[in-house]
């Protein structure tokens, strides 16, 4: 068993490997980009990546405390269904008003790899061939739909 700072160290040194690989990487627009803590620059939508022991996600997060709006960001998402797909190349799941670990109503739509392992320095590979198409997909994505979510 693993302690708590053997546990964050090892998180740590992951996201460390992963910011590195992803650092030469520009975004859509030619920039330099902060990806393990990428900026939507819409308050209360964020692009949330997880390496856990037992799978790997990513997705976009819509935490807005307002159930209402939240749903109607989600409702606008769902407009942009086709284009997050034809950006990803494959369909996401959509997850309207669940709790997060901290027992806040969010709204998601994410992908998922079951069957990793952070903890397994081996898997780190498998995990950020996962992470990376998607991240950028998500940005190019972004990109193109930001404007449609900024007057709010």
């Amino acid at each position: 068993m693993y302690t708590k700072a053997e546990l964050s160290r090892i998180r740590k040194s992951f996201w460390t490997a992963f910011g590195a690989y992803m650092r030469p990487i520009p975004n859509a627009q030619g920039r330099r980009v902060n990806w393990q803590n990428y900026k939507t620059g819409v308050k209360e939508i964020y692009f949330r990546m997880k390496a856990e022991r037992g799978f790997a996600s990513i997705g976009i997060e819509i935490t807005h405390r307002d159930e209402e709006l939240q749903e109607l960001f989600f409702e606008q998402f769902g407009q942009l269904r086709k284009i997050l797909e034809e950006s990803t190349k494959e369909a996401w799941e959509w997850k309207l008003h669940e709790q997060n670990e901290f027992g806040q109503v969010i709204s998601k739509i994410e992908k998922v790899k079951p069957g990793v392992n952070v903890l397994n320095e081996e898997e780190w590979p498998e995990i950020i061939s996962f992470l990376k198409p998607r991240m950028i997909a998500l940005d190019e994505f972004w990109d193109l739909v930001k404007p449609g979510f900024e007057d709010y």
